[in-house]
């Protein structure tokens, strides 16, 4: 069963930080389902996906909302807590 951040219509930096928070107590293998409207959504998530690590899995199927899946992973690169789209070099 996949673990579901419901995004609303919270726009995409909001959505990283949340979803950079959920991810960092999951264990490696959990899948999670990322519900958003944000029309960017679809460039953002694999592109933060691809910079920490974590694979993305694309779109799920849904109940007309967007929703996008991926895999958490635990050998992942560190993100800054209030700008995840940035690598920390700590």
């Amino acid at each position: 069963m996949p673990v579901v951040l419901d995004g609303g219509d919270r726009r995409c930096v909001q959505l990283l930080i949340e979803l950079s928070r959920l991810v960092a107590g999951l264990p490696s293998g959990s899948v999670v389902h990322l519900i958003a409207t944000d029309p960017a959504a679809p460039i953002d998530l694999p592109a933060w996906c691809h910079l920490t690590g974590h694979l993305y899995l694309g779109a799920a199927p849904g109940n007309g909302r967007p929703i996008y899946a991926l895999s958490v992973r635990a050998d992942t690169r560190r993100t800054e807590p209030h700008a995840p789209w940035r690598s920390t070099t700590a």
